[in-house]
């Protein structure tokens, strides 16, 4: 069953296929001179040619030689100097976050910040949980933000849902309601106009009246659960500091060990926070916001423009704008907000889409702001170059080109062979580097490594849907939750279920640790749909041109080539049929 509708079979689709039918035609042509022995490495003469069909093949090693191996190697030599150049700022960013650690650096704040004797010195501090359609995560968020340890006169939580299903609309509300009856500062907003996504959503929220009276705003998508003292301890970093807008924590995930699809990209997130985030941060004052998980002054929000609904990322775009207006950032490291990762394929793939085409809308509109700002010119190369270029548009082309199209064509022209370094050495010490701050998951090392070739092609298409604006990149789709928790959650769970009689309005699946107290809850009256796997088009083809470049490979006797090129194929076939993670009906 196939989920990529015409949408999907595009240029990209169309390109992969006719140089699959290419490869597969080469290798029928190189499968016959080997078997009649025919010479590849010495010139045959015209009168030792025997018959149409090895005049052809002469003829098309000569022209192979003299028009087609030059061009190949001029272009795989181009993407090996992006991909040293990448090499290279990967290496500059953990030598900084190693730094980091050996030297102990992290923010700090004064700790009399918050008088907890006075509450009235406490600021004023607005929750936003934004959700759409989140029927098995949002009693979490709720619950989470709800049990905020602030003073509840200080505090005001918006439930911005954007629901269109009329049921959920109502246990969102009643959930709202349960907590205001217990004393929460709560409300419930939902839009009757649904425009802009996330963005509008929250720019809606925005223009309450009441705003005006708050100082910051802290933002957690549902499902995200905050500790109770996450206020307490990322709002004092305000104090003193006025020119300080963001303060952003890290991301840590109560599924990470669920299936391989989790682990890996625990692997990347946990490289994302701990390195990327925490290096700009510290050393730049700069880093992309994440959406979630960060507290904002609302003042430099609204200095900034506020949210705007023109791409896809509505966190990179309101960070940059700040950026540009002077505004400083830091990301605490220490500081974790539990969440939940995709555990299918097809869901972590849509997010992918949308994380990687946005930024390149985001590039086109902002290039302009970000050369006629007042920033130093430094500020304004690292946002260019390295924030945006290197980062989010040279990285996938890279991936895709040199791993997924130049490799594989580079055997059937082996006048333009790849180096073994670029695609063995290198890349296996970029992905060791890029395992080190989750030491757990080395033995997924190879694994890692293939899957992120993989994910290439995901992220190329994204890329140049997003810096031509096809249709592709504007799509918006919420990312599927399971709504597993964490052991604390189910003991809360299992005292609150004790008190309620409502248990059908839980619908949330919970870690095996829990499943015994699942045993009470009543099933969905809607008949479950079996579960089948998905067919992806594009990943299927690139799996089948990999497996035929790596038979060539076989026929010249190429070592690493062949089995780089064999693992590669087969790691596209499993994602091609949706055999990794977990299938989603």
């Amino acid at each position: 069953m196939s989920d990529e509708g015409p949408k999907s079979r595009g240029r990209l689709y169309r390109f992969i296929k006719i140089f699959l039918a290419l490869s597969i035609g080469g290798l029928a042509i190189e499968i016959i001179a080997h078997f009649n022995k025919w010479n590849l490495h010495n010139m045959i003469q015209p009168w030792e040619v025997q018959g149409l069909l090895q005049w052809c093949y002469v003829a098309w090693l000569s022209f192979r030689e003299d028009y087609v191996a030059p061009l190949v190697l001029m272009v795989s030599k181009f993407c090996i100097v992006l991909f040293l150049i990448q090499s290279l700022d990967r290496l500059v960013l953990c030598l900084g976050c190693f730094w980091i650690k050996y030297k102990k650096l992290k923010p700090t704040f004064d700790a009399d910040a918050c008088d907890v004797e006075d509450p009235s010195n406490f600021p004023m501090v607005l929750v936003q949980i934004p959700m759409c359609n989140e029927r098995e995560v949002y009693s979490q968020s709720i619950g989470a933000a709800a049990q905020l340890d602030w003073p509840k006169d200080r505090i005001l939580i918006q439930v911005l849902d954007d629901s269109d299903d009329g049921n959920l609309q109502l246990l969102i509300k009643e959930e709202v309601a349960s907590w205001k009856e217990k004393g929460v500062n709560i409300v419930y907003r939902h839009r009757l106009i649904r425009t802009g996504y996330k963005a509008g959503n929250l720019k809606s929220a925005m223009s309450c009246d009441y705003v005006k009276d708050y100082e910051f705003v802290a933002i957690f998508d549902a499902d995200f659960q905050p500790n109770p003292d996450f206020l307490k301890l990322t709002i004092p970093h305000f104090k003193g500091k006025p020119d300080l807008g963001l303060v952003q924590a890290r991301w840590s995930f109560v599924n990470k060990d669920e299936n391989l699809l989790t682990r890996l990209q625990n692997i990347n997130l946990c490289f994302h926070f701990e390195v990327e985030q925490q290096v700009n941060g510290y050393f730049l004052n700069f880093f992309g916001f994440n959406g979630t998980a960060g507290v904002w002054r609302i003042k430099a929000l609204e200095e900034s423009g506020g949210w705007l609904e023109r791409t896809t990322v509505e966190d990179m775009d309101i960070a940059v704008r700040a950026h540009l207006n002077g505004w400083k950032f830091i990301f605490l490291n220490d500081v974790k907000v539990l969440c939940e990762l995709p555990e299918s394929y097809e869901a972590y793939k849509k997010q992918q889409h949308r994380w990687h085409s946005g930024p390149m809308q985001l590039f086109r509109l902002c290039l302009p702001a970000i050369l006629t700002s007042k920033i130093s010119v430094w500020k304004k190369a690292n946002l260019i170059f390295l924030f945006f270029l290197l980062r989010k548009l040279i990285l996938p082309f890279y991936s895709f080109t040199l791993f997924c199209i130049i490799l594989p064509l580079t055997m059937f022209i082996p006048e333009s062979e790849l180096p073994l370094w670029v695609i063995c050495y290198v890349p296996i010490i970029m992905s060791f580097l890029n395992i080190l701050p989750s030491p757990k998951s080395v033995p997924f090392l190879v694994p890692y490594l293939l899957f992120e070739n993989t994910m290439s092609v995901t992220k190329f298409n994204a890329m140049i849907s997003g810096l031509f604006q096809l249709g592709s990149a504007y799509e918006w789709v919420v990312t599927k939750k399971t709504g597993r928790s964490s052991e604390s959650d189910l003991l809360a769970l299992a005292e609150r279920e004790s008190k309620s009689s409502n248990e059908e309005k839980i619908l949330r699946r919970h870690s095996e640790s829990g499943l015994e107290l699942l045993g009470k809850l009543k099933q969905s009256e809607a008949p479950s749909k079996k579960k089948r796997n998905r067919l992806y088009r594009k990943e299927l083809a690139l799996a089948l041109l990999l497996l035929t470049a790596s038979a060539r490979s076989l026929l010249s006797a190429h070592g690493v080539h062949f089995y780089f090129l064999l693992f590669q194929g087969l790691s596209f076939l499993i994602m091609g049929l949706d055999l990794i993670g977990e299938q989603v009906s």
